[in-house]
């Protein structure tokens, strides 16, 4: 539904029962333990006035201006007590020394830049997301710790968060040179380019929902991501490495710095690494032992994470360097200093994250299905009274569903749930046996006032679907999302919530279109990844009874492929050609990366002499008329209002 269609129709309050419940929290909890607060704050040095980025045409990247209502004390009825406790905490922002030499820059996005000084200059440790973000990072270092050269960039997995900001660190003539180290762990390149570029645009619209990119900053919108406090939204560039780490144990000595990794695949990232920093005693657990208990799989997706792995890696890790780890830090929240606090905190986590394994897996082997399986958990006592075991990002409800999905997958093994119908049909056949619209909201209503938001919700979405113009059943299920959302301790749980309120109120809001790469990532990616890019962008009814067969030769990277559009399917094969082609480029990859970028047209080459083909050229017009492109931007609490592309 367009903004065209429906009202601006405000937040409402808490209902009573919500009320009641984050009150009785306030009683359940240990909330009168500040030790966190103290840790967050400690080692400050300086900012900038609320964090306040812009980019080079002064449009806002990240501000923490617009959360100043969190400064008091005590939590609105609108939001979760232990949430606006952690929200709070997420609102320091400045750079911090962790111990003398290493430095934090937090708060300047929803992760961490870590510091490390050498012996010719400073080692950066993830980037944030965006170049400016980065830049502003850097300055506020150098503007107390004096000019320092980037003298290597260690990324810790591939996450938009740890690599987006890289060209704020270093310059195209650092990234030429290759002689600045870039240090990732292995399969690094190929992940990334699975979850941001493959499924990008299905995954960029979900992360809304993830994050509330679009609800005000107020009591009654987005307060906190969990994890951090929101994503910034500015410049990002992907940098190829050239420095892969390759097992547990493997040693480097940047700058004068030795550096211990540990290899950590399958968790928080498909591809993430530690390290230790034996000079300055700091362990570094990237994103897998943070102040919350973490996703398994995102709102936003992604593969499902192994929390039986995680587990180990943390075993690993405190066997390692438990007793050595005088200060254990991330790269997202605070650290916490002192060995024996480093080490509770580590085997915490650890147990936490097979806690929820081994409970899920008992249970399903019962024969469980996940929504049955998250009414049975009950946390330990032991881990529900550490605060960063809590579940602001991910929520033992979820992550719980998770991890049956990734043993037995989608399908409960009730052959009424092996084919349902799509979403808008069976919506009308749910109404139409409830009696009718009016009927089911009628009964909805009843509920509401009772407090049973969780069915409310269920029903409701039924009634939408099927009517997606019913005001009534649109404002009725705002509300129980609405409620729902000031419930939630999860962050992302009260951003889905109210964003789905929100949308029901006002529809989708517009959005720029996602469907251009920069070139700056196009030209990162290798060129086999540039054409899984394209094969998942073909439109099978456009490619049907479409055959063609293409050489190409690339003239600056020796590099040929034979590239096949045969049943609907794009599919390729490097370091051969054929004899029978319908055409053989010749080219750079530059001028691929500048067509594929929409920057120009395969027949703009051609005349520009750029591109040489020998055969039919017309074959490239008819590949490009075959790509699909992407919104961004689709309809989630209602039926799609656009069919896909044919």
């Amino acid at each position: 539904m367009t903004n065209t269609d429906v009202g601006h129709a405000r937040p409402k309050h808490a209902s009573a029962t919500v009320r009641s419940a984050n009150e009785a929290l306030l009683t359940r909890l240990p909330f009168a333990d500040r030790a966190d607060y103290d840790d967050a704050a400690r080692g400050f040095i300086g900012t900038i006035e609320n964090a306040r980025i812009v980019s080079e045409k002064g449009r806002p990247v990240w501000s923490l201006e617009p959360y100043k209502f969190l400064n008091e004390p005590a939590s609105p009825p609108t939001i979760n007590p232990s949430l606006y406790r952690q929200a709070q905490l997420n609102m320091y922002h400045g750079l911090f020394e962790v111990v003398p030499n290493v430095y934090q820059i937090r708060g300047f996005d929803i992760a961490n830049m870590t510091l490390v000084e050498g012996e010719r200059g400073v080692i950066v440790v993830d980037c944030l997301t965006t170049i400016e973000g980065a830049r502003a990072g850097l300055e506020l270092y150098w503007k107390y710790r004096g000019k320092r050269p980037v003298t290597a960039v260690v990324i810790t997995h591939p996450h938009g968060d740890h690599w987006g900001g890289v060209r704020g660190a270093l310059s195209e003539s650092d990234v030429k040179s290759g002689n600045i180290p870039i240090v990732v762990p292995d399969k690094y390149m190929e992940h990334l380019v699975s979850e941001n570029i493959i499924a990008g645009p299905a995954m960029y619209r979900r992360a809304m929902y993830q994050f509330g990119h679009t609800l005000d900053r107020s009591q009654y919108g987005q307060v906190d991501c969990g994890l951090g406090k929101t994503i910034a939204w500015g410049s990002m560039a992907i940098v190829r490495p050239n420095d892969l780490i390759m097992a547990t144990g493997d040693k480097r000595t940047i700058d004068g710095v030795e550096f211990e990794f540990q290899m950590a695949p399958g968790t928080e990232a498909p591809a993430e690494m530690h390290f230790y920093l034996p000079k300055y005693k700091v362990l570094n657990l990237a994103e897998n032992c943070t102040h919350n208990f973490h996703n398994l799989l995102p709102f936003r997706g992604s593969e499902v994470r192994d929390p039986l792995a995680w587990s180990k890696y943390l075993a690993e890790a405190l066997h390692l360097w438990g007793g050595r780890a005088e200060v254990l830090c991330g790269q997202h929240h605070w650290p916490i200093w002192g060995k024996d606090r480093v080490a509770k905190m580590i085997g915490q986590q650890r147990d936490l994250y097979k806690f929820a394994h081994d409970q899920t897996v008992r249970l399903m082997n019962h024969g469980l299905t996940p929504t049955e399986i998250v009414e049975a958990l009950e946390m330990p006592r032991s881990l529900e009274g550490a605060w960063h075991t809590r579940g602001y990002y991910g929520h033992i409800r979820h992550n719980a569903k998770a991890i049956y999905q990734r043993y037995l997958g989608w399908y409960d093994a009730n052959p009424a749930n092996l084919d349902p119908l799509p979403r808008a049909e069976a919506g009308r056949k749910f109404v139409e046996y409830m009696g009718g619209a009016d009927t089911a909201i009628d009964r909805a209503q009843l509920d509401f006032e009772k407090g049973e938001f969780r069915f409310v919700a269920q029903v409701l979405s039924q009634v939408v679907f099927a009517e997606p113009n019913n005001k009534r059943a649109r404002d009725l299920l705002a509300d129980t999302f609405e409620q729902l959302g000031y419930m939630s301790e999860s962050a992302n749980w009260r951003n889905a919530y109210l964003l789905g309120a929100q949308e029901l109120r006002q529809g989708v809001a517009s959005m720029p279109p996602r469907d251009r790469l920069p070139l700056e990532t196009i030209a990162a990616l290798r060129t086999e990844q540039l054409w899984d890019y394209l094969g998942a962008r073909v439109i099978a009814p456009k490619a049907e009874d479409k055959m063609m067969v293409l050489n190409w030769e690339f003239s600056d990277t020796g590099e040929t492929f034979i590239l096949t559009l045969e049943n609907c399917a794009l599919t390729y094969l490097a370091g051969v050609q054929a004899n029978t082609a319908d055409a053989t480029c010749t080219l750079t990859r530059g001028v691929l990366d500048t067509v594929i970028a929409k920057q120009t047209t395969f027949g703009e080459a051609i005349q520009a002499g750029t591109l040489k083909v020998e055969g039919d050229a017309r074959k490239l017009d008819v590949l490009m008329s075959v790509l699909d492109t992407f919104t961004g931007v689709f309809e989630i609490i209602e039926p799609l209002r656009q069919e896909a592309a044919t």
